[in-house]
């Protein structure tokens, strides 16, 4: 007799969200903070602490690292689908797979530095040219907002280049975990948004074939 799955198993809606940007920017950093913002209320627990400690300094900058995770959105239970592709940007054909599979993008630079601000430019395109969609979900983030002292990509030329992109822009703080949590949910709102587009579209082309079927089927051929 097959095995039956537990109720529920498999029924949350999974948002697969894709970190790029240019390698230091700290796309690992936020997305373990992230994953792991337990690890600061439970302080007390070394166990805990230990094994987030062990998993950051066990990290490998040129692997691709995967995560899931269930949270709550807008007061429903849903599971985001972390790719994190540290070191993955120079290799074009898992790059495309990579891009192909996500359905939002976390696209991050370092305000600290100017050429990861430019870099954002290519991996835009690489997204837009894989994904073949203009509107697909997109987030510009700002990361180590902690140190403005440093900053070389000013606030408004950011918020400019996401004007121009029609998409929103963010600053963030691995270190401080200023505006973390945000942009994952933003992103979250967006690809949930985008999908019940599709899915309205789907289903008024359903509807429109079933007419036309029905039409087709009374009509005579003389």
């Amino acid at each position: 007799m097959a095995a039956t799955k537990p109720k529920g198993q498999n029924s949350l809606a999974l948002h697969k969200v894709i970190m790029v940007g240019s390698g230091g920017v700290g796309k690992s950093a936020l997305t373990l903070q992230f994953m792991y913002d337990e690890v600061s209320s439970l302080h007390n627990n070394s166990r805990v602490h230990l094994k987030y400690v062990k998993f950051v300094e066990d990290y490998e900058p040129t692997k691709a690292d995967s995560y899931r995770k269930k949270v709550v959105l807008d007061g429903e239970e849903v599971q985001i689908d972390i790719l994190d592709t540290a070191g993955q940007e120079d290799y074009a054909a898992i790059r495309d797979n990579y891009f192909r599979s996500g359905e939002g993008f976390l696209c991050v630079f370092s305000i600290t530095e100017l050429e990861s601000f430019a870099a954002t430019v290519d991996f835009r395109e690489q997204i837009l040219r894989v994904k073949e969609d203009e509107n697909v979900p997109f987030l510009l983030v700002g990361n180590k907002s902690d140190l403005d002292d440093r900053r070389q990509v000013s606030a408004e030329e950011a918020k400019a280049r996401a004007e121009q992109w029609g998409v929103c822009y963010v600053e963030t703080s691995a270190k401080t975990r200023a505006n973390v949590d945000k942009v994952f949910f933003d992103l979250m709102r967006e690809i949930r948004a985008r999908k019940m587009e599709d899915s309205k579209e789907k289903n008024g082309k359903k509807k429109s074939k079933s007419l036309a079927k029905r039409i087709r089927e009374r009509c005579c051929i003389l």
